[in-house]
């Protein structure tokens, strides 16, 4: 395992100039999320807002308690929902593979709404708790129905016990918001997934799990570079595969069970940006999965700052915006036979 892992690939310089590049192109779309938005701000009342010189006005308000936070959770989300589509993608060997097919956004969508059936809680704070326990227990369940303990282990098994338990959950969810309609009102617009009315705090509250979701992944890569090679192979060359799968399923329900705490569930993020990561790097994961964050963030605040614009004054949540833009992005890069070979 040593040998593969220490393998040159002689790409290193273009590869770490781009990843400068992509990182450059995510801190343009951060400041542009501080200055785009639903209501017309000057770009000089923006920057007063942001240096503390006219913080009283409705303007300053706006910057600072709306765009601020919506900016940073939009950065800690897609770098997490990037970060886990390539990890399950890489577990799974599926190239179709997302965080939600670990259960985890059937889960939290089922908590969410015991939630606001049991507590009548009404605002994200109050989601967020909910919907990261239900994404930890859900993503738990289907580990341990998939068989992931045991020498049984397989990606085929864990894919099938994500699709089952997947599929119990959401019919749970349905049943209960059915038989409550009143809390059907507030679910659904946790479902869509939305960065609007996010504060600090819940950035706060999911930066924990997220950075330490981020940091297994990274430590994971170079076994993911063996697991790559085939499970026997990866066995002989003195990796676990089920260490492997146990650490990454792990890493998945603390990436995309806090990313969907704080925003509701978020499609195609996780698919588009590990392929297009995939489609820059190649299949080393070590590179794939910095790319696959930065990637994830920049689509994510693309999408954000589109739904803010163009239905000014009013918003499109981020959730349809992100079908829209990343699908087709998604569609182009999956019909690329080399890139969908993992």
């Amino acid at each position: 395992m040593t040998a593969v892992a220490a393998r040159p690939t002689g790409r290193a310089p273009r590869l770490g100039a781009g990843l400068c590049l992509a990182a450059s192109a995510l801190a343009l779309m951060g400041i542009a999320s501080l200055f785009l938005g639903a209501s017309t701000i000057s770009p000089s009342d923006v920057w007063d807002a942001l240096s503390g010189v006219d913080a009283a006005s409705d303007d300053a308000l706006i910057v600072r308690t709306l765009r601020v936070p919506r900016t940073v959770t939009a950065l800690l989300v897609g770098a997490a929902l990037g970060i886990a589509g390539g990890l399950m993608q890489a577990v799974t060997r599926n190239p179709l593979a997302d965080p939600g097919i670990l259960g985890v956004n059937a889960g939290a969508a089922l908590a969410v709404a015991l939630g606001i059936v049991a507590t009548g809680a009404t605002n994200a704070f109050g989601y967020m708790w909910f919907a990261f326990l239900g994404a930890g227990l859900a993503g738990a369940a289907v580990y341990l129905v998939g068989g992931a303990l045991t020498a049984k282990v397989s990606v085929v098994r864990l894919t099938l016990a994500g699709v089952a338990v997947s599929t119990v959950l959401a019919s749970l969810t349905r049943v209960l918001l059915v038989n409550y309609p009143g809390a059907f009102d507030a679910f659904r617009y946790w479902d869509v997934g939305t960065l609007s009315g996010r504060t600090l705090d819940i950035a706060a509250a999911v930066a924990g799990p997220i950075a330490v979701g981020a940091g297994l992944a990274l430590v994971l890569a170079v076994r993911l570079n063996v697991l790559a090679l085939g499970k026997d192979l990866a066995t002989s060359l003195g990796s676990s595969p089920r260490w492997t799968f146990a650490v990454a399923a792990l890493a998945v329900m603390l990436l995309a069970g806090g990313a969907t705490a704080a925003v509701g569930p978020v499609g195609f993020i996780g698919l588009a940006a590990a392929h297009a990561a995939r489609a820059i790097t190649g299949p080393d994961y070590r590179w794939l999965l910095p790319y696959a964050a930065l990637l994830g963030g920049i689509i994510l605040l693309a999408a954000d700052i589109i739904g803010r614009v163009v239905a000014a004054p009013a918003e499109i949540q981020t959730g349809i915006m992100t079908a829209v833009i990343a699908g087709p992005v998604f569609i182009a890069v999956a019909r690329r036979r080399r890139v969908m070979e993992l």
